[in-house]
């Protein structure tokens, strides 16, 4: 029998949603879209701040789908499964090639207080594929600190430091939207960010009125598109914890039950990660320990394998 820290076994009540008069279709002046934005985040606002035992998945997955929209902004044809793939199949330690850097940039996001510095900026600029030289990086983070202190509301400081990176660099859309969920981190003061705004970038939101081309950073009526994008990632990511709460919770009910060795620490990997290998070792845990562990996980309907395959498997919430 295992036992889990009761910190980490912790959960929450069912998590919030946003209200359905927010997510109403229909032409919005840009107050209606702000006024609906709060409502949204709002609802996401306490659940950023839960921290129950299955936020790490939950932070990864929305990650994971932020790094499949990267990808078309950056030209690449993967897709959220190949990046996973990508992501949790390679050697320990081994590079993950340019896709897996821009999952890796999401991923850190996801997982580092919502902070800045020089150093951290240079590293997110090289996994995101661009060059930007110390001075630039160091006049970037006072422009974060200033729409920290700005006291704007968060939808819009958010817009406004995306609008800052395009202005200055045309080619860096994709650390405009990363810097984006940072600053609306920021300004709600959440442990952790949350990847919501790129996984929208090229839906409605940003379409222009008449259907045509995607609303960039710093183009007309961009804030407004901001919010209405915002309402639909907070209810995404509350349908997202709504689904990962009821399987954590399925998942801890089965601990007790499980009597390997090391199964403790995969059951926190679970609850961690948007993926764990089929094929995991561990000092506690063998590769074919492992695979008997996962295979009496999906008995009991405790993991859902994700790749669809039968070799090279992935386990998750």
């Amino acid at each position: 029998m295992i036992r889990l820290d009761p910190a980490t076994a912790s959960s929450v009540a069912t998590p919030p949603s946003v209200p359905a008069w927010a997510l109403a279709a229909g032409a919005l002046s840009d107050a209606d879209a702000a006024f609906r934005a709060g409502a949204a985040l709002g609802a996401l606002d306490s659940l950023a701040r839960a921290q129950p035992a299955w936020a790490g998945a939950w932070r990864q997955r929305l990650a994971l789908k932020c790094a499949g929209a990267s990808m078309r902004l950056a030209g690449r044809a993967e897709d959220e499964a190949a990046l996973r793939d990508t992501w949790h199949l390679r050697p320990a330690g081994a590079d993950p090639g340019p896709a897996g850097a821009i999952l890796g940039a999401w991923r850190q996001l996801a997982a580092q207080p919502p902070v800045v510095s020089a150093e951290r900026l240079a590293k997110v600029v090289e996994l995101l594929g661009l060059a930007w030289g110390d001075e630039a990086l160091v006049d970037l983070c006072a422009a974060i600190d200033d729409q920290a202190r700005g006291g704007r509301p968060a939808p819009f400081a958010a817009a406004a430091i995306a609008t800052h990176i395009v202005a200055m660099r045309p080619d860096a859309e994709l650390l405009a939207w990363w810097l984006a969920d940072l600053v609306l981190a920021q300004s709600f003061r959440w442990p952790r960010p949350l990847p919501l705004l790129m996984a929208q970038a090229f839906g409605a939101a940003f379409r222009a009125e008449d259907g045509g081309r995607r609303r960039k950073p710093g183009e007309k009526n961009f804030e407004r598109a901001v919010c209405v994008a915002l309402v639909q990632a907070a209810a995404e990511a509350c349908r997202l914890a709504s689904e990962l709460s009821r399987r954590a919770e399925k998942l801890l009910a089965v601990a007790p039950k499980l009597r390997a060795k090391g199964a403790g620490d995969v059951i926190i990997l679970l609850l961690n990660e948007d993926a764990v290998s089929g094929s995991l070792v561990t000092k506690n845990l063998s590769r074919f320990a492992a695979r008997r562990l996962f295979e009496r996980l999906q008995q009991l309907d405790a993991v859902r394998e994700l790749s669809g395959r039968t070799t090279f498997r992935l386990f998750g919430l």
